[in-house]
């Protein structure tokens, strides 16, 4: 997501960054470029207006102008008015009700409505130690109970079971008294969808909620669907009290322009973004981080939290007590780095959260995919046990069996052996002298690279 706007709003606001001193001419030169970046990227109308008017504002006055690094300061500003627009803070879901508290999400037919409930369980159950039930009120789509009862074994939730002859209201309260005798924390109620807003869909829903009386009535809606996103966001909170949005597909969407419209067109907070199939792929929703990430300058706070909890602690401390006694790092570990960096979503997903990375172009994120690192871990699992212990074995016959194994070329698995030769060369200088010792020998390789502690200009 903000793939395109990302780059246009980094060059542009790169080229202020090293002014000495700002003008007002080139600070409307530049706003001018900004208003045509987020145009492009389908953020509303009335959200540009606004954006560019604050932003305009805050620049020419003194804050920017009298400034010592003008070009960082109006970057700031910029930053700052753009987690504004987006709500400024990460707004969480108040669960704070006499259990079950009830969450109801509605949303349009094919914005991935069910699977957000399935999400939304899983995350509740994991980072927030719930114990959540669903249920469908989806009564009308062919399988969409059967679909959340698969869900919801996958993510180890406990499912409410009913049926398209039952009325939606009757399913809800039978679904509460189960979960007020299942002692769950949360239920979270899927409703029917529609393909477009229609007057019976919102007297349905607006009944189930008068029934209910939720805590949490959440609106899902498609990212890539842009200002129409935002539009349609903004007639469901005219008819229900939204309590916030969660946008799906975000993975799809190159543009951007639901995030940015949604919060301003709506008053609505999003709360949060779905970013792929899978049942993990839900995350809070950050502002000021997302308006970090638009400007090239990283998510380092999520990369960290998304390292504490995807990557296997227990083989972090192994790996690290192994290396440490002076034991051979060999194949077997390597391979356990790449699945680590797979479970983290992959080489493009980390790039993307680096800080420096939102002004690189798209021709060389491109090559920058997951498909090498499958296929060097296709190569490794087409050793043998012996073979992954003592790499040495794998000489001219071995390494053509491999290659025809893993379906890849000799040269992939030479490639693959040479990279684990300079990883094998760094975990045994690590293991030989600590950290001190892995701090020596990166300070003389930056000797050797020009100065007397870097890289010469």
């Amino acid at each position: 997501m903000f793939e395109s706007l990302s780059q246009r709003l980094s060059s542009t606001v790169e080229r202020l960054r090293g002014r000495g001193r700002l003008t007002e001419a080139n600070i409307r030169e530049s706003m001018r470029e900004v208003r045509i970046a987020l145009l492009e990227a389908d953020v509303a109308l009335p959200v540009v207006q606004a954006l560019i008017q604050r932003v305009q504002v805050r620049a020419i006055g003194q804050e920017v102008m009298k400034s010592l690094t003008p070009g960082q300061a109006l970057i700031k500003v910029v930053r700052d008015e753009l987690t504004v627009v987006m709500g400024a803070v990460n707004t969480d879901l108040n669960l704070a009700a006499a259990p079950p508290a009830i969450v109801l999400v509605a949303g349009l037919q094919g914005a991935g409505k069910t699977t957000t409930v399935a999400k939304l369980a899983r995350f509740l159950r994991e980072r927030k130690k719930k114990k959540v039930m669903v249920v469908s009120c989806d009564v009308y789509r062919p399988a969409a109970i059967e679909q959340l009862r698969t869900l919801a074994g996958q993510v180890e939730v406990l499912f409410h079971p009913s049926s398209a002859g039952q009325a939606p209201i009757d399913i809800a309260a039978a679904a509460l008294d189960a979960a007020k005798k299942n002692f769950a924390d949360v239920l979270i109620v899927d409703t029917a969808g529609r393909l477009h807003v229609d007057s019976e869909m919102m007297d349905e829903i607006k009944a189930l909620h008068a029934s209910l009386d939720p805590v949490e009535t959440l609106f899902v809606v498609d990212a890539m669907t842009g200002q129409d996103a935002a539009n349609t966001a903004k007639a469901f909170a005219d008819a229900l009290p939204l309590t916030g949005v969660v946008l799906t597909k975000t993975d799809g969407d190159a543009r951007g322009g639901a995030a940015l419209s949604v919060r301003y067109i709506t008053g609505r907070p999003i709360k949060f973004v779905g970013a792929g199939e899978k049942t993990d792929a839900l995350e809070p929703f950050h502002p000021d981080r997302l308006a970090q990430r638009i400007l090239g300058m990283g998510d380092v706070l999520s990369l960290v939290e998304e390292v504490e909890r995807k990557v296997d602690q227990e083989q972090v401390q192994k790996l690290a007590e192994k290396v440490i006694k002076g034991k051979r790092f060999d194949l077997n570990d390597m391979k356990t780095q790449l699945e680590q960096m797979v479970n983290m979503g992959g080489m493009a997903s980390l790039i993307d959260k680096l800080p420096g990375m939102g002004g690189m172009s798209e021709q060389v994120k491109s090559k920058v995919n997951d498909k090498q690192v499958h296929h060097m871990i296709a190569i490794i699992n087409s050793m043998t046990k012996k073979e992954r212990r003592h790499p040495d074995l794998l000489k001219g016959s071995r390494r053509a069996r491999v290659a025809r194994g893993s379906g890849q070329q000799p040269a992939d698995v030479n490639r693959l052996l040479k990279q684990y030769q300079q990883m094998e060369k760094m975990m045994s200088k690590l293991g030989s002298g600590g950290l001190k010792g892995m701090m020596r020998q990166m300070k003389g390789a930056m000797k050797g690279m020009g100065g007397p502690g870097g890289f010469t200009r």
